[in-house]
Formats: C-alpha cells, structure tokens, sequence
C-alpha cells in the first residue's frame, strides 16, 4: 500500500488474488488506505481485484464480479459514469472451453455497459493511473 500511496496511484489493478469468494477490504495506514473489491475461486487460484484510494471509495456505485477472471467497478467521475474492467485472461495450455467461458465472459462484461458510459479495460499486469 506505501508504494501506491507513494507515487500517487489512486486505482490499480491486481490479479491472482488467490482469495475465496468477493469482498471488499481496506488495507493501509491512516492516510494512505486502500479498499480492495476482488473476486476469487473456491481453488485458491485466480483472482482478480481493483485497489481504489480511499478518496474514491464514495464514488463506487456498483461492482459487477462475472468470475474470478472478470470485475468491473463503476465509479461517478465528475459527470461521467466511469467502468474500470480488470481481466485475467487463462495461462496458455488451459482447457479451451474455460478459454471460450472466459471471452464470453468479457463480451457480456462489455456489452452490459450503455454506449454513453466511459469504459477503461486493463488486462496487463501493472495497469494502474493517478
């Protein structure tokens, strides 16, 4: 949590949270919390999580956990609905039917959200902004 709070980094992105079921958590010091929304396996493997900066938190109107692979976190943005999408896709030699589950996974994700929201998809390992 110091290395986010460090550098100023307000939302990131974490995967293989390796947590059963969702929640949310705060994790840090006075100062310099976070709130963690994640979404994990029963198996202890996979996961994915968004940490948001405390200041933020009021913002969140919804998180929709699709698996343990796909989360969106809808925050108010000024006057803007804003979607940050976090997702984790499965490790090369997987079965292809949960490769198949997984991208139906993101279409569905994507095609709930309405044409006039702003919509930020990160799927890479360090996907963070300020």
């Amino acid at each position: 949590m110091d290395a986010l709070a460090e550098t100023e980094i307000d939302v990131a992105r974490v995967q293989e949270t390796r947590w059963i079921g969702s929640w949310c958590k705060l994790f840090g010091a006075i100062g310099k919390r976070y709130e963690l929304f994640w979404m994990g396996s029963k198996a202890r493997t996979d996961g994915v999580g968004i940490f948001e900066a405390q200041k933020w938190v009021k913002s969140v109107v919804s998180v929709e956990r699709y698996s343990e692979r796909v989360l969106v976190l809808k925050m108010v943005l000024g006057d803007c609905l804003l979607n940050v999408l976090t997702v984790y896709a499965p490790n090369s030699g997987k079965p292809e039917e949960e490769n198949g589950r997984f991208w139906n996974e993101v279409y569905h994700s994507v095609i709930s959200i309405p044409q006039n929201e702003i919509v930020v998809c990160w799927r890479h390992e360090w996907s963070h902004w300020k």
